[in-house]
């Protein structure tokens, strides 16, 4: 591995990089912070899938350039004089020192849990005025439900068993039944996201992160759906023409690989 030297040497050779693109690149020079945006949050995706995929190369090839673009970001920033890639590690760095005080300070702390609940204390303290002010508004709606409940659970606002939280997700199944069967769309729709969010907070209780636990379903149906496609491909017989029974032999043997 690199020594701390050999790091340092690799970001400035990133800034220096970043420096010439910005004044020589016809399509860098035309770069915001708003046209950046969406590419940022492309990779920031494209990292995740490697990260699901326990693709290390891959990790390192998408990290550097979810790095690129705090660069570039830290770049535009200076040409304007608002802040440069300095204010930014300094920035987290101190809330870090700031959110740590069982480390640079005299805090102590018995467990993990307590270092959350420590930090969404110091947020407060911070000015906030909602322990939820620090969940964007623009997250999945997926990953927005389990970091709010993440959140109101660093102050005591959840359940104390599993078995609470199960029963929660019992009761939301029958109260969208019930809409079903009355057939009011509007209802269904907010029952079937009641119980969504149980479901999401159950996932909490069993250790489970949602987002990856649907994402690594998407990736199985995905593999074991093109199989049954090539399989079809190879009988010349396009599926639509084949039966559920037909497509479910090769199903079952796409489960088995």
């Amino acid at each position: 591995m690199n020594t701390r030297q050999q790091q340092l040497q690799a970001f400035n050779r990133l800034l220096d990089i970043m420096d010439d693109l910005r004044e020589k690149c016809p399509w860098d020079k035309k770069q915001t912070l708003e046209s950046l945006r969406h590419l940022t949050i492309e990779e920031t995706y494209e990292l995740g899938d490697a990260i699901l995929d326990n693709d290390l190369e891959e990790i390192k090839k998408e990290l550097g350039d979810v790095l690129l673009h705090i660069v570039f970001y830290a770049k535009i920033g200076s040409e304007t004089n608002a802040f440069d890639i300095g204010d930014v590690a300094n920035s987290i760095c101190d809330k870090l020192i700031d959110r740590h005080p069982h480390i640079y300070g005299d805090v102590v702390v018995a467990d993990e849990e307590e270092v959350k609940q420590n930090w969404e204390k110091l947020k407060l303290k911070e000015g906030k005025k909602s322990v939820l002010e620090g969940v964007p508004k623009s997250l999945p709606a997926l990953v927005k439900a389990s970091r709010i409940q993440d959140k109101v659970k660093g102050v005591g606002f959840d359940w104390e068993e599993p078995h609470q939280v199960w029963d929660k997700v019992q009761e939301e199944l029958n109260e969208l039944q019930v809409e079903v069967k009355a057939g009011n769309q509007d209802k269904i729709e907010a029952e079937f996201g009641d119980v969504l969010f149980s479901m999401i907070n159950y996932a909490r209780f069993l250790k489970v992160n949602p987002e990856d636990a649907l994402e690594r379903t998407n990736k199985k149906f995905i593999k074991r759906f093109q199989y049954l496609e090539s399989k079809a491909t190879e009988l010349g017989k396009p599926l639509m023409d084949m039966t559920l029974a037909e497509m479910d032999v090769f199903w079952e043997e796409a489960k088995k690989l």
